[in-house]
């Protein structure tokens, strides 16, 4: 999932529970400032940001690493 993606999905989510940002902000933990920034593809939260929003929302947060062979 790209980046545009994940916030589309996580704003979609709150809009659909009916969840204002400042809700969000102060059940999360994460600060409104960041949230805004996060939704409107300004921000650039840490992995443990997005792991306290997505609980708040019941989603599952999930990082998927590729093992990617060096070129010569």
């Amino acid at each position: 999932m790209h980046f545009t993606e994940l916030i589309k999905t996580i704003k979609d989510r709150r809009e659909a529970l009916q969840v204002t940002q400042e809700g969000l902000a102060a059940i999360s933990g994460v600060g409104l400032r960041t949230l805004k920034q996060f939704e409107s593809g300004k921000g650039n939260p840490t992995l443990l940001t997005l792991q306290k929003i997505s609980e708040v929302l019941g989603m599952e947060l999930c990082l998927k690493i590729k093992n990617i062979s060096p070129t010569k």
